[in-house]
């Protein structure tokens, strides 16, 4: 994951790096809209101040939910709810906690948003917001030239159910679109774990394949679910005003 995570990096430090005109960094940056396919077309041209500061305080606010950083009064939340056995059966392949130092150091390397992961906490939108869980992208794929993320989401236990994660899943979707360039955002998913699929396929993720009888729980085999969403799938949900 760590050596995922930078290549992650490098390859967003490339592609919002000023180069010398190519193919490759056209199509990073500005999603070619010329492309048979894997393209979408350019999203609202920034022209002012206004217009820039609205795009970013917007692009990672949905409907029930926003995306930040993570503060450090986060951390012992996100680190219980890492080490919470019952969410391990949804968050992994096997019912093993971690240490609250490993838990705390998971967490603050995917959300440090400098050399690893890419990650948000995830906390809602009343007048007193409520942290909920975090989100978190990492590089997928053969590589940058690919423009391929993994997506991953973690709710505390309490949280479920309400909604939080098919906005969250929304946001973090359009942000690796909008923002990083991405052409493909992918994810597993335990086929036992029903409400998360359908979460899932409410941001728009649609299943291409299995791998069968891959995770083993109380003497049982279940497959792994793999479902993906790509840039041109998205813009194609995206309601005119969004």
């Amino acid at each position: 994951m760590r050596q995922s995570g930078q290549h992650l990096t490098r390859w967003l430090a490339r592609v919002s790096r000023p180069q010398a005109s190519s193919s490759l960094n056209r199509s990073a940056a500005g999603h070619v809209a010329d492309l048979a396919c894997g393209s979408i077309s350019h999203m609202t041209e920034l022209t002012d101040v206004s217009g820039a500061f609205g795009y970013g305080d917007s692009i990672l606010v949905g409907e029930r939910v926003r995306l930040r950083g993570v503060r450090d009064d986060d951390v012992p939340a996100l680190a219980r709810w890492e080490m919470d056995p019952g969410r391990l059966i949804t968050l992994s392949n096997w019912v093993a906690p971690p240490s609250e130092a490993a838990a705390r150091e998971r967490v603050a390397r995917r959300s440090a948003n400098e050399e690893d992961d890419l990650g948000f906490a995830i906390e809602t939108l009343n007048d007193a917001p409520v942290l909920v869980g975090r989100v978190w992208l990492s590089a997928a794929g053969g590589g940058p030239k690919d423009r391929c993320a993994a997506v991953g989401i973690a709710l505390g236990r309490e949280h479920i159910g309400r909604g939080y994660g098919t906005d969250a899943m929304r946001i973090i979707v359009g942000y690796g679109f909008r923002e990083m360039g991405l052409h493909r955002i992918q994810l597993g998913v335990a086929a036992f774990n029903s409400a998360g699929i359908r979460a899932y396929q409410k941001a728009g993720f649609v299943e291409e394949g299995r791998y069968r009888e891959s995770v083993l729980h109380d003497g049982r085999w279940y497959d792994t679910v793999l479902m993906s969403i790509l840039d041109h799938e998205w813009a194609a949900r995206r309601s005119p005003s969004q």
